[in-house]
């Protein structure tokens, strides 16, 4: 006969079945027994204590990066729920496994705006529009394990994301002789064998093809298969956005990432292609150029696209060649495509190579001194120092802001094909992403973890610092000081220039704060001072945040704040 146990015990016993490893949240009233659940099984799990909800969600979302499996966040019920939203977006916007549990008001008080009281089916979704691809409420505790092994298939089939379960605060406090089920393990369709004789078809008859790879459901082996797939063709590849690790940076037919920011030449050959290979991303606004890359509802280019999730298909993009099939799956299938032994598209595929490589060389920023062309600190040097002295494995996060598009374009991201994840961003544009998803990197792996930041983004989460200063981990920040929101401000600029309203910030002393969390800390003015700070923040048994004050005018990788404010008067002025 089996010992009954807390609902709330069975709840963290089933996560352990599941491969929980880590959870992330803060802590409430309404899931205390879970979190004696955690103590129960402290030998086998942890539960690293946040300091709000939006950095536990992120840190959640940041391990299902990682690990391809769902990160696991707890959060109380009303505010701390919304808190989370952030993290869940995220989550569904970058097609990741998450579990986000929110421990609710009783069952009494239900449907009376109880305390803190949220109808969470109708604020998460689910749906495209929505926040999650599943809630559900857990009112049986015997049904825990059903629900809990459902939720984790749910994340990881088909497109990945995140699952919302609803915790009454009594149904936890109930006693259960319920046992955890099996651990689930995500289940990929196969490519349809005649849609591949349809893809060779397409190849061989084309010109200048070009595949963009990226989304979710990525491992090792796929990156290593896709790798096989584009040398057997000798295919160039392309990285959707903040999906950059997806193909080996590093590999000779690497044609750059298409995103913000995108190459110019980069963008012309994604409309001169006559055939794009869309294996993995969902072709959002910000990987087609907001749907002109490749036009929507139908492109101009032959478009197969490879996707994991069937609803995904023709949804946005009516493909010429749809086809449903996990990324193992697609990658593995593609790489037994027998190539010809000549293709007419060898020096396309050079070019574009050629084309990326040039794009890493720098240039000088119109009305910047002409002995500081780039400011008083060289965010390109600082860049090409970050490649010389992190190691290859480094996870590199960032939130969203311009700060990031200085390792967007001249970091050169090692591939999952080497063994490991090497970037994690936001593709929902979340400020504040960056420093709690270099913080659980560190945890969950061991690994150097780097973050850049900008001032407005760091303060969205910096808090997050004690998290990593409490539970062992370490990441290192470079935070970028230029006073302002930067992208709103230059998104304002070009559409009313002059008129600065809202834009700008006071910040607080950044090393002193911090130094206060348990951070080294140390401000660098030049850039020759930081090669110095690099190798001390590598070698400190803390983590460490290293300032940078950038000039307001160093607003992008490309131009300055007033040549964007002098062009977009000039257009106004022509009418």
């Amino acid at each position: 006969m089996s010992t009954s146990q807390p609902a709330g015990h069975l709840i963290v016993e089933c996560l352990v079945e599941q491969g929980m490893e880590m959870a992330f949240g803060v802590p409430g009233e309404s899931f205390l027994a879970v979190l004696d659940g955690f103590h129960a099984y402290r030998d086998r799990t942890r539960f690293i204590v946040n300091r709000q909800e939006g950095g536990a969600a992120f840190m959640a979302e940041a391990h299902g990066k990682l690990t391809g499996r769902p990160g696991v966040c707890f959060v109380t019920r009303g505010p701390g729920a919304t808190n989370a939203s952030i993290g869940v977006h995220n989550a569904f916007q970058d097609s990741t496994p998450m579990v986000l549990f929110v421990g609710d008001v009783g069952s009494d008080f239900r449907d009376r705006e109880a305390f803190q009281e949220v109808d969470y089916g109708s604020f998460f979704g689910p749906s495209t529009k929505g926040f999650a691809k599943r809630v559900e409420r857990i009112d049986d505790a015997n049904r825990i394990p059903e629900y809990i092994a459902r939720a984790f298939a749910t994340a990881m089939n088909g497109r990945p994301g995140p699952v919302v379960l609803v915790l009454p605060e009594d149904m936890l406090r109930s006693e259960t002789t319920a046992r955890p089920l099996a651990r689930v393990e995500a289940v990929e369709p196969w490519s349809d064998p005649g849609a591949l004789r349809t893809l060779r078809e397409l190849l061989l008859k084309s010109q200048r093809p070009l595949v963009i790879a990226g989304g979710g459901g990525w491992t090792t082996q796929a990156a290593q298969a896709l790798q096989r797939f584009a040398e057997n063709w000798r295919l160039p590849v392309a990285n959707a956005f903040r999906f950059q690790d997806t193909f080996d940076n590093h590999h000779p037919l690497y044609a750059g990432d298409v995103g913000i920011a995108i190459n110019p030449k980069l963008a012309q050959r994604v409309k001169d292609a006559d055939l794009i290979l869309a294996i993995g991303p969902r072709l959002g606004e910000m990987t087609t150029g907001g749907y002109t890359l490749l036009e929507a509802p139908k492109a101009k280019q032959t478009l197969v696209h490879i996707h994991a999730s069937a609803e995904e298909l023709n949804r946005v993009y009516q493909a010429d060649l749809a086809i449903n099939a996990g990324m193992s799956a697609a990658a593995r299938s593609l790489e037994v495509l027998s190539a010809p032994p000549t293709l007419p598209w060898e020096e396309w595929t050079l070019q574009a190579h050629a084309d990326y490589e040039a794009n890493l060389v720098p240039q000088p920023l119109a009305g910047m001194p002409a002995e500081t062309p780039r400011g008083p600190v060289d965010m390109a040097e600082v860049v090409a120092l970050l490649q010389k002295h992190l190691p290859a494995d480094a996870a590199i996060t960032n939130g969203a802001g311009n700060f990031a598009s200085w390792v967007h374009r001249y970091f050169r991201y090692h591939g999952l094909a080497k063994g490991a994840k090497t970037q994690l961003a936001p593709t929902s544009g979340a400020m504040g992403y960056g420093v709690p998803a270099g913080i659980a990197a560190n945890l969950a792996t061991g690994r150097v973890a780097f973050t850049i930041a900008g001032d407005g983004d760091f303060l969205m989460t910096g808090q997050e610092l004690a998290t990593a200063a409490q539970h062992g981990g370490k990441s290192i920040v470079v935070l970028l000081n230029n006073g302002m929101f930067g992208t709103i401000r230059m998104h304002q600029e070009r559409e009313y220039p002059e008129r600065t309203s809202g834009t700008a910030l006071r910040n607080p002393d950044f090393c002193g704060l911090a130094r206060a969390y348990g951070y080294a800390a140390e401000r660098v003015t030049e850039t020759a001072q930081f090669e110095a700070a690099l190798l001390r923040a590598l070698a400190a048994d803390t983590g460490t945040l290293i300032e940078i004050p950038l000039d307001p005018e160093v607003i992008t990788t490309r131009g300055t704040l007033a040549s964007i404010t002098r062009s977009a008067k000039q257009q106004q002025a022509q009418g």
